[in-house]
């Protein structure tokens, strides 16, 4: 069982004891499961053992624990699931040495792997945990190559190790930021891909590369960089591609047809709407941004806020992203605005447990983790968030969190600065603030 890391003043603070997983049943809630249903009323969530046993309406079990947890009506939910962030890899973006989300002049980019920088003291962690996001995606992003690098899989508890899988995933980017890295047109980034692919699929075993690859004058990338990608066109590591043209789209749909193992995941997909069906035919999910509502680009001409309510009502599984790959803590604010779209005439959003699955199971189906993440039943995770409302309303926050059934320090720089300087002083005023 992972360690819970208590911080106090100190950002370094010392471990406290290990801490088991807390046994418990929670009564008298608003349970949502996260499956996509609605609300249930009254309902009960058991946890043992650091796992879901039970979740849903009172059917009259008893309780193998007596830490029963009346909460009154209040809110509980599984932890939100972020995916498409650098979390972990960034502590201020403008102060190039705490940010290790590009790697501008490093001669890889398929090989980069996120893990190796994650920093489980960042601030950032702290501030999402107490939003209620309890697991992430995270992975650098495009700089020097097309290909961004092999992204990781994270949880937000307290602990000092937070990567649960390593080189998770490889993303990439195509459409208007990845013709301006391969070379300035789209061509050239297409042309870059697909040679790399292409390259990989030659080289379907491990290092060392054969002699005949070796000595070709074909050859585009390092070795390491073959390495990563062998695993992409294999289908053990799943390709996210960045696009948000609708003829982007469809090129990217497309790569299956040459390389059929590939496990595709689109991210971005603002015009994603005008090609939906070719979406769903294709069963390809989708990250798309809740927030993309006008074009800001020219890749973007078709964005409308509708986007994710069509592309989900023609049969695309979508998660939300949210704007701002450091900002995922806005994520129920996202959802809560596609629920509250359906009241706009003409548009279309979410349902309000297609919103919250949205940013919770379906993201988690997405990153691998199938019914451990983001969801209530029996045998997932035990990662419960405890609200003093309506999750996807804005005025609505955390009380208390659990990961792996064990009660998480919510405790951020913000808090411990809003709660020294709140009532104003008591005494001598700090160092810092004397003249």
């Amino acid at each position: 069982m992972k360690k819970l890391l208590v911080c106090a003043a100190s950002l370094f603070a010392a471990c406290a004891a290990p801490l088991a997983a807390q046994d418990m049943a929670i009564v008298n809630a608003t349970v949502v499961t996260g499956d996509g249903g609605e609300p249930i009323k009254d309902g009960v969530v058991i946890i043992e053992a650091g796992r879901v046993t039970y979740a849903g309406a009172p059917d009259g079990r008893s309780f193998a624990t007596d830490a029963v947890m009346d909460v009154n009506d209040a809110w509980v939910t599984p932890g939100l699931f972020a995916t498409v962030t650098t979390l972990g890899l960034v502590d201020v973006g403008a102060v190039s040495q705490s940010n290790d989300q590009g790697a501008g002049s490093a001669p890889f980019g398929a090989a980069l792997e996120t893990a190796l920088a994650l920093n489980p003291y960042s601030q950032h962690l702290m501030v999402h945990r107490a939003a209620g996001i309890t697991r992430a995606a995270t992975s650098t992003v495009p700089s020097a190559s097309i290909f961004a690098g092999q992204g990781a899989i994270i949880d937000l508890d307290n602990d000092r190790s937070p990567v649960m899988k390593a080189n998770a995933f490889q993303m990439v980017a195509l459409g208007e930021r990845g013709a301006g890295i391969a070379g300035g047109s789209r061509t050239a980034s297409h042309a870059l891909l697909r040679a790399a692919l292409r390259e990989a699929t030659m080289v379907r075993r491990p290092m060392p590369r054969t002699h005949d690859i070796e000595a070709s004058a074909d050859v585009l990338l390092g070795s390491f960089d073959v390495e990563a990608l062998r695993h992409v066109v294999t289908g053990e590591q799943p390709l996210y591609i960045r696009v948000e043209r609708a003829s982007d789209i469809l090129q990217a749909l497309a790569l299956k047809n040459e390389f059929a193992e590939l496990d595709l995941v689109l991210v971005g997909v603002s015009e994603g709407w005008l090609v939906a069906k070719e979406i769903a035919a294709s069963g390809v999910p989708v990250i798309a941004d809740g927030l993309d509502d006008l074009p800001s680009n020219f890749e973007q001409l078709a964005a409308t806020q509708s986007n994710i309510g069509r592309m989900t009502r023609a049969g695309v599984t979508v998660a939300i992203n949210a704007a701002g790959l450091n900002h995922a803590r806005r994520l129920p604010q996202v959802a809560g605005n596609l629920v509250a779209l359906n009241k706009v005439p003409g548009a279309i959003g979410l349902s309000w447990g297609e919103a919250f699955a949205s940013i919770s199971s379906i993201p988690a189906k997405i990153s691998g983790m199938g019914d451990q993440a983001g969801v209530l039943k029996p045998g997932a995770l035990g990662d419960v968030v405890i609200w003093d409302g309506d999750p996807l309303e804005l005025g609505s926050i955390p009380v208390r969190v659990y990961i792996d059934g064990v009660e998480q320090d919510l405790t951020t720089h913000q808090s411990r600065l809003r709660d020294r300087y709140k009532s104003g002083p008591t005494g001598a005023m700090p160092k810092a603030f004397e003249w």
